[in-house]
Parts: structure tokens; C-alpha cells; sequence
């Protein structure tokens, strides 16, 4: 018969008070609770456990066997709880993250900077991928959660939305439409631009906009990334449509950033393994993140 672990904690406390009173006292039960587990246990293990003479409870050499026993059991449950609890706190390796550029490359180190505050001895591993490769690692559980742009190719993966925002346009700081207080397609005219490549989603809604507008885009200089993109900005070498979270990284005297209408939708998510329940650790770091995203939306908006 298996016992609750309340039962072995009675039989130790007798053991050690040497009385049922004494053990009642101690455990905040009442003599007759105390007796009946005592004759629960010595039920369960089928050989008497105790004497009783004069008000006292006499140990036989049975007792002291199982109390032997019921010490290492006990050893054991703390053991599995301290387990448990630095599991729930991210201790078997912190808090693993694969993010996009966007938000991996200045967004996130802001974040985990005001975790480690909170948190001095977490452990905390970055990885920056591009979004579809953040989806197989937070698929295959290979971190604690994921931030990603949307729409998604896999699954394995529940999500919510973490930023539903737009791109902006990114000028030089000594550029005519710099004064602008939104930029639309027709600005754009005879512009140089650079452009994302064809494999960024928010390149193929930028090619129709401008298409539905008449204007054939200038873009001599392609890459994957805002954050180069605003750097090449910044040196002159043409205009830039980019994520507002790379635009709050750059902010910089020799760049602005306007609106860009219509709107581009920039869509990110958080992603965790369907199977894994946050850790608290995991939990915190979220919490600190959404905090920073709303900062900055504010102060981009």
C-alpha cells in the first residue's frame, strides 16, 4: 500500500520525541491522527514499529531499520524538489532565445541587460537567426522561445503576437524629405533606394506598392537586414524602408525616420515549444521585453 509522505514524516517525529504527544505537538496534529498513521504504517510494512509503556512509545529494531529507510526517502524528495525548482528557473542551462536580426541584434541585448540586473547569475544564450530558422529551433525545442516575423512556414510551435507595427522610412538627416512629416510612393521618385532582397517578404508588398503607384524603384544596394540598410543610410548612400525596432537601435544625428504610407505591415511573434511549459526565467526575460517593445513603439510612433 503506498502512504502519503505525511505518514513517514509522523513516524520520524515519533521517533524522534520518543511520545505520540510529543510528535502531535510538533507536527500540529492532533495524539489520535498521530497513532492512526503510526498504525497505518506498521499496517503497510506488516511488523511492529513500537512498544508502548508508561506514556512513552519504545522503538523496536524494526523502527530503527525503517527509519533509516525514511531518511534517505526524504533525502530524495528534497533532492527531486530542489530538481524541480531549478528546472522551473531555467537552471539546467537559463533561458535560450533564437530571434530575427531585428529584434536579436540590439533589441534583445537591451532586454537581457535589464534582466541580468534582476537576475545577475542567469545564464542567457542569444542566438540570431533569420526568421525560419528560428522556427526549427524553437520546433525542436532546441531553446525557450523564439521571436520571429510572421506569417510562419512550420509548426511545432504556439505563438502570440509580440509587435503588430509598420515599417518607416529611414532618410538622411540632410535629405530634402527629411522635413516630410510622412513619405509616400511618389516621394520616392528618382530616389536611390536600398532595398531589401527578394527573399524578405516586406520587399514583395514594397514592389507592389510602388508598382500600383507607377514608380520602377531605384535600388542599386540589396541586403537582408535593416540594420545595414540604416547603416548605409547614414553614410549617404540612398533611402531605406526598415523595422522600427532597427530604427530605434540607429538612432543617430545624421538619420530621421518618417512614416511610410500606405503601410507596410511589420508583424512579429513570440513562439515556445508546444511541449515545454515556460520556465520562470523564460518568463521574466518575456516580461522585460514587452516592456522595452513598448518603449520603443512609443518612441517611434
Amino acid at each position: 500500500m503506498r502512504l502519503h509522505p505525511s505518514v513517514y514524516e509522523a513516524f520520524q517525529v515519533v521517533m524522534r520525541t520518543g511520545t505520540i504527544s510529543g510528535a502531535a505537538e510538533v507536527l500540529g496534529r492532533s495524539q489520535p491522527a498521530v497513532s492512526r498513521m503510526i498504525d497505518k504504517l506498521e499496517g503497510s510494512v506488516g511488523v511492529k514499529l513500537f512498544e508502548r509503556r508508561k506514556g512513552r512509545v519504545v522503538p523496536t529494531h524494526a523502527a530503527h531499520l525503517l527509519l533509516d529507510e525514511v531518511e534517505r526517502l526524504f533525502v530524495t524528495l528534497s533532492s527531486l524538489d530542489d530538481f524541480s525548482r531549478r528546472m522551473e528557473e531555467g537552471a539546467d542551462g537559463g533561458v535560450r532565445i533564437a530571434a530575427l536580426p531585428a529584434l536579436g541584434l540590439d533589441f534583445l541585448p537591451e532586454v537581457i541587460s535589464r534582466f541580468s540586473q534582476e537576475r545577475p547569475l542567469a545564464r542567457v544564450k542569444l542566438n540570431v537567426r533569420m526568421s525560419v530558422s528560428v522556427e526549427k529551433w524553437v520546433a525542436t525545442q532546441q531553446v525557450d522561445f523564439g521571436l520571429a516575423e510572421t506569417p510562419f512556414q512550420l509548426s511545432g510551435f504556439h505563438t502570440r503576437l509580440f509587435a503588430d507595427t509598420s515599417y518607416i522610412t529611414a532618410i538622411p538627416a540632410d535629405h530634402p524629405l527629411a522635413d516630410r512629416e510622412v513619405v509616400r510612393p511618389e516621394d520616392l521618385s528618382g530616389e536611390r533606394l536600398i532595398g531589401w532582397t527578394v527573399s524578405v517578404s516586406a520587399r514583395r508588398i514594397f514592389d507592389d506598392i510602388m508598382q500600383g503607384a507607377g514608380i520602377i524603384p531605384q535600388q542599386l544596394t540589396e541586403t537582408t537586414m535593416s540594420a545595414p540598410m540604416c547603416s548605409m543610410v547614414k553614410r549617404g548612400l540612398g533611402l531605406a524602408v526598415v523595422d522600427p525596432f532597427t530604427a530605434w537601435a540607429n538612432r543617430d544625428p545624421s538619420i530621421v525616420f518618417r512614416p511610410f504610407l500606405p503601410q507596410i505591415p511589420c508583424r512579429f511573434a513570440l513562439l515556445e515549444p508546444d511541449t515545454r511549459t515556460p520556465t520562470v526565467l523564460a518568463t521574466e526575460l518575456i516580461g522585460h521585453a514587452e516592456t522595452l517593445r513598448d518603449e520603443v513603439l512609443a518612441g517611434m510612433g
